[in-house]
Formats: structure tokens, C-alpha cells, sequence
């Protein structure tokens, strides 16, 4: 397979295209989906990221018009699609089976979709040639059985498939997820350019952080079927609203912190006073610090927050390093570049530190 072409960006466009408003899915009593407003844009790429049973799927299913809620309403340009089947929506959805057609050739599974519109034969051949070559596909593997072709080629298949049917918005139950860590980062990086290429709205579901960082415009996450942030990858990342938000994201120190009334933070156990970002007027809440803001302190250059800890903990993790500092009874993360900075070679005591900006404040 050919390396990736290298994707020429394009103008986001940012005119409003769905509207989830007060979106709720209930069964026997349980709300699946929690009362949801969203808008996703046009041209965007949105991923929906959340824990099993969160509701990720169940969202997909009313989307693509699988599922009706229970209340509330989808709009598509200003129009209710709700009570739409999904025949008569202008969707697409691409399965995490892929629910490929086994008994047929690679070109008969893509032209499915044409066929179906009484596209005439040659039109049909052309179309799926050339959504071949888009996705990659060697236009030999036309008359290929399906089955016979490696999870990353059917991967390829279902999304040509996905694309004959000429959507305004495809859907994407997590698609990669059985596919090999290698293949995954190339079929990562070819769906962010197909998406830039095609100009089409992808409502992504994945359970894979890593995916939803590298290809999205913005995530949403998802808890007991409430969207609980909505935000760019930067922003999920850098500035969770909640302490389930942060650790969802990625390994991260929660630390419990209490004001002391004159701007200052207190972190419970821990010595001394801090300087937390963002705070506002709570009195009491946590502060999520990744592992890659916490440093190795250089007497010159110290930090707004400094601790004084013992290494009890080196993990290499290739072109990073993972440290576990003890500081009294907490035991605090970071990573650092291999070659950075290194701390006492004996594992000693040792000045760790990070800055106010970089740790984010949350109330719960």
C-alpha cells in the first residue's frame, strides 16, 4: 500500500447543519441518551467519545434513523428528520462489522449503493473505479472477492461503499477498532484526509482517545447519556469541566485542592501553598495536572508550584519517559522527552514542578 498523499487543508466551513435539541432515549425507564442539545457544521469532523453504556451508540442509531427518541427533536437544515427512516435520510452509516456483502466482489459491494438507484452499468464501474482510487484501492481489486481481501482493504471497501451512497453526513461506529495498532494510525490519518478531500460531515464514535485527538475538529464526551463537554481536542485535553472529563482523557494527576481565602490553594496532604488557573470563587474542588506539564525543577528557572518528592518509579515509554514522584503520601505522574532534563541517576530526592497556567481547575 502506498504511503498516504499528504492532504491540502481546506476552509472549515462553519455553517450550522444539525441540531440535536433535547434528545432523549429511553428504555424500560433508563435514559440511554439524556436529554442531548448539539449542533454539529457542516464540513466537520465531530467525534463522540464517552465509556461502555455512556450512550455513544444508541446517539449514532437515532442519527441514523435506527432508533426514534423518546423526546426531543433532530433537525437537519432546519427540518425535523426524527420520524425519517433511514432510507430517507441523507446518512450513512458505516458499521464497526462493516457489514460487507461476503459473496461479493470488492467493485459489486462499492456499486451496491448506485445499483440500488438504477445507476446504469458503466456509469456504476466508473463511479466505483474512481472511489477506489480515492480510498486507496488497486483498481485490479475491482473483480476481487471481498472475503479475500486483508480488514484494512474491506475497511477501505465499506468506505467507498459509504461514499457511492453520496451522503450529507456519514456516521461511523467505531470502525477501526479491530484493526491492528499499525494499520489503525495509517487508516487514521487517510480518513482525516478523505474527510478534508470530500468536504462531507463525519459524526464519529470511537472508544480510542488516540483517534478521537488525531482526526477530530471537536469531541464530544459522553457520561450516563449526558454530553458533558463539547470541545475542540486542545480544549478536552487542556480544560475539562469535570474530573471525570480529565481522567477520561488520558493519564493525569487529580489532586484534591481547598482554598486558603487569600488566592491561594491548599493540596490535601501535600505541604505549602499553590497557584491554580481558573479557579473563579469555588472554595474547594481538584486540579487536573497531565504528567508532560509536572518538570524536573532547575534552581535558575523555578515553576510557579514547586514539590520536593523521591522518584519510586521510571517507565520507558520510547520517545518519552514516566516518572512516578512520591511526595508524602501522594504519588504525583510525569512524563519528560528522552534526553531531557534527567533526575538523580540513585533515585533520589528530587524538585518537581509546574506552572498555574498549565493545570486546569474543576469543581467536581
Amino acid at each position: 500500500m502506498s504511503s498516504p498523499a499528504v492532504a491540502i487543508p481546506t476552509p472549515r466551513k462553519t455553517a450550522a447543519l444539525l441540531h440535536l435539541s433535547r434528545v432523549r432515549k429511553t428504555f424500560d425507564g433508563l435514559n440511554a441518551v439524556d436529554t442531548i442539545d448539539l449542533t454539529v457544521r457542516e464540513g466537520e469532523f465531530f467525534t463522540i467519545v464517552g465509556p461502555s453504556g455512556s450512550g455513544k451508540t444508541t446517539l449514532l442509531r437515532m442519527l441514523a434513523g435506527m432508533d426514534r427518541p423518546t423526546a426531543g427533536d433532530i433537525v437537519l437544515r432546519g427540518v425535523s428528520i426524527s420520524s425519517l427512516p433511514p432510507n430517507k435520510r441523507p446518512t450513512c452509516l458505516v458499521f464497526q462489522s462493516l457489514a460487507l456483502f461476503p459473496h461479493k466482489s470488492v467493485g459489486q459491494n462499492i456499486e451496491f449503493p448506485l445499483k440500488m438507484r438504477k445507476v446504469g452499468a458503466e456509469a456504476r464501474r466508473e463511479r466505483a473505479e474512481e472511489l477506489m482510487r480515492m480510498v486507496r484501492l488497486p483498481e485490479s481489486y475491482y473483480a476481487k472477492n471481498v472475503m479475500k481481501c486483508s480488514g484494512g482493504e474491506r475497511q477501505r471497501v465499506a468506505l467507498a461503499r459509504a461514499f457511492a451512497y453520496d451522503p450529507e453526513i456519514l456516521l461511523f461506529d467505531e470502525p477501526l477498532s479491530a484493526i491492528d495498532y499499525k494499520l489503525r494510525k495509517t487508516l487514521e490519518k487517510e480518513l482525516k484526509d478523505l474527510h478534508r478531500q470530500s468536504g462531507k460531515t463525519f459524526i464519529y464514535i470511537t472508544h480510542s482517545l488516540e483517534e478521537a485527538m488525531v482526526m477530530s475538529d471537536r469531541i464530544g464526551v459522553m457520561q450516563a447519556g449526558k454530553l458533558v463537554q463539547v470541545g475542540t481536542p486542545e480544549e478536552i485535553y487542556m480544560r475539562p469541566t469535570n474530573r471525570f472529563v480529565g481522567e477520561f482523557m488520558g493519564e493525569t494527576n487529580v489532586l484534591p485542592v481547598r482554598s486558603d481565602g487569600y488566592g491561594g490553594f491548599a493540596i490535601a496532604e501535600l505541604p505549602d501553598k499553590y497557584k491554580v488557573a481558573g479557579h473563579g470563587e469555588a472554595l474547594e474542588g481538584f486540579i487536573v495536572l497531565r504528567p508532560e506539564f509536572v518538570q524536573f525543577v532547575e534552581a535558575q528557572h523555578p515553576p510557579e508550584n514547586t514539590l520536593r518528592g523521591r522518584i519510586c518509579n521510571e517507565y520507558s515509554l520510547g520517545s518519552r519517559v514516566q516518572y512516578q514522584v512520591q511526595v508524602g503520601k501522594r504519588v504525583i505522574l510525569m512524563e519528560q522527552p528522552r534526553g531531557a532534563l534527567c533526575p538523580p541517576g540513585d533515585g533520589g530526592e528530587v524538585l518537581i514542578g509546574w506552572n498555574a497556567a498549565d493545570a486546569a481547575f474543576v469543581a467536581e
